[in-house]
């Protein structure tokens, strides 16, 4: 494939949105006060038979920002000693412009307008990503603020699956459960996942728009045209 096609496809595919697979590890459940800890992203592209594949993963530790809130429980199972010298984490701020840095480079080389969250309880990865930019006051966010797409829900239907380790696993891909709970090794999973399912619907896709009785034609309300 020429290099030029494959922007062009991906651009066309998700309606002018670049899917990113985001994790986060954190100090507990409420983004509003538990501290972000660790945050990893995949990039997504097209390879040159136009199947959707995992690119380059960027990750940051984080500090806890100030007052924040970190449950004993959520460190026992992502196992983060928040103040360990090895970490090192860096401010809120500066972690979230490196991993948007490279968002914001492949959105505008994919040629699409914006990225859209791809995670496994998707809105939970959101909400604390939407936290840390409202708390830092953070100027260029490439996210949409409130879609997503959810492995969960793509899983479910279907694997039959919804636990991340499970739906890894009834798809025919690898799961090391030593590894889990680790914001990189989370978000890479999830994006072989996403991509499995993606590129298992291309079909049914490319046929339906491609097709003179396709979903185009259908009234604008009824195709999902809005729901993004």
């Amino acid at each position: 494939m020429d290099s030029l096609v494959s922007p062009l496809r991906m651009a066309k595919r998700f309606r002018g949105f670049l899917p990113v697979v985001v994790d986060v590890e954190t100090g507990g459940f409420n983004s509003a006060t538990d501290a972000l800890l660790e945050i990893a992203v995949v990039l997504l592209k097209l390879d040159e038979r136009g199947d959707l594949v995992r690119g380059e993963t960027v990750a940051a530790h984080v500090q806890p920002f100030p007052g924040a809130n970190i449950e004993r429980a959520a460190l026992e199972v992502n196992h983060i000693d928040p103040d360990h010298p090895l970490r090192l984490a860096m401010l809120e701020k500066d972690a979230l412009a490196k991993v948007f840095k490279p968002v914001r480079q492949a959105v505008s080389e994919q040629g699409c307008t914006r990225a859209i969250l791809v995670g496994h309880n998707a809105h939970f990865d959101l909400g604390f990503l939407n936290a840390a930019v409202a708390r830092t006051d953070f100027k260029r966010n490439p996210f949409h603020p409130f879609s997503a797409f959810d492995t969960v829900t793509l899983a479910g239907a279907a694997l039959g699956q919804t636990v991340l380790a499970r739906a890894v696993a009834a798809a025919g891909l690898e799961f090391n459960a030593a590894d889990a709970h680790s914001a990189i090794y989370d978000a890479e999973r999830t994006a072989d996942l996403f991509c499995l399912l993606i590129n298992q619907m291309r079909g049914v896709y490319e046929g339906l728009t491609q097709s003179d009785s396709s979903v185009i034609a259908v009234k604008p309300e009824l195709t999902g045209e809005n729901l993004l």
